[in-house]
């Protein structure tokens, strides 16, 4: 299938709803061409109708193989064409104390939300690299910014996930390639039904998780972030003649990002003559 080269080309992952459908119905909407995944044949047609030729399903689940993601990242570029930018957007939380945590739980939140992103970007580069150019977008969370009790391994795998994408933005600047990490705050987005998951063990100790999941639930509907404005927010930074790093999305989490800035700041400066003072001293002159 033959597409206008002006058009970009996106490879997103986790289409069905939420952000990832968001930025989908975006560039959609601009012209551009969507190889999107989904974790099952369900819905693969019905996002297709949103733009025949244009919008392209593949099913795909991050947990796969790295032998099944590179075949279908294989499949997106023949679907395509070829493939201008890459989103990492497929992910849940895992709700649960670091001790509650099951070794299969942590696993599959590892898997899904820092694995399979990475094991989509080892696929993809060689075909960035090739053309000389393209746009990782690794969709993270102020979650990969700020730690907080009840969130401990959906914490790890965003942070994960940053810094891993710090990494490859100075690897891959040289080669023309594009790193930017997406911070999103409290979105109106099914991620509360869909995207929010609880270990199964639970211990009385940490009965502030159950507090914290009833006051998420409460919150849902209500969350302040429009997901359309997101994905236009999105745009912008892939569109930029300098994109940015990070793009933290929604008032919420750029405070919560200066937030954060601001007590690693007073952290140091309480602590700098401890931290400065673990040199060998120098000679002393002769």
């Amino acid at each position: 299938m033959k597409v206008a080269t002006m058009a970009r080309h996106w490879l997103i992952t986790g289409v069905s709803g939420g952000l990832g459908r968001a930025l989908a119905e975006e560039v959609l909407g601009r012209g551009d061409v969507v190889v999107g995944t989904l974790r099952g044949e369900d819905g693969l047609a019905a996002f297709e109708q949103l733009a025949p030729g244009r919008a392209l399903a593949l099913p795909l689940d991050t947990t796969d193989s790295p032998e099944v993601i590179a075949d279908r990242v294989a499949q997106a570029v023949r679907l395509a064409g070829h493939i201008d930018v890459l989103v990492n957007n497929a992910g849940y939380g895992l709700l649960g104390a670091v001790e509650e945590t099951g070794e299969d739980e942590l696993r599959h939140q590892m898997d899904t939300n820092f694995f399979g992103p990475l094991r989509l970007i080892r696929a993809l580069l060689p075909h960035l690299r090739a053309r000389g150019t393209g746009h990782l977008v690794n969709i993270s969370s102020i979650a990969g910014v700020r730690g907080q009790a009840g969130l401990g391994l959906y914490n790890a795998s965003k942070f994960a996930l940053e810094g891993l994408s710090e990494a490859l933005m100075h690897e891959l600047k040289p080669l023309g390639i594009a790193v930017t990490i997406v911070e999103p705050g409290g979105f109106r987005t099914n991620w509360m039904g869909k995207g929010l998951r609880r270990a199964e063990h639970r211990l009385p100790a940490y009965a502030s998780v159950d507090d914290l999941a009833a006051t998420m639930r409460r919150f849902d509907g209500r969350q302040p972030g429009d997901p359309a404005r997101g994905a236009a927010a999105i745009v912008a930074a892939v569109e930029a003649a300098e994109p940015p790093l990070r793009l933290p999305l929604g008032a919420d989490a750029h405070q919560a990002v200066r937030g954060k800035l601001a007590e690693v700041g007073r952290e140091l400066d309480v602590w700098e003559h401890v931290s400065v003072s673990t040199g060998f001293e120098s000679p002393v002159a002769g």
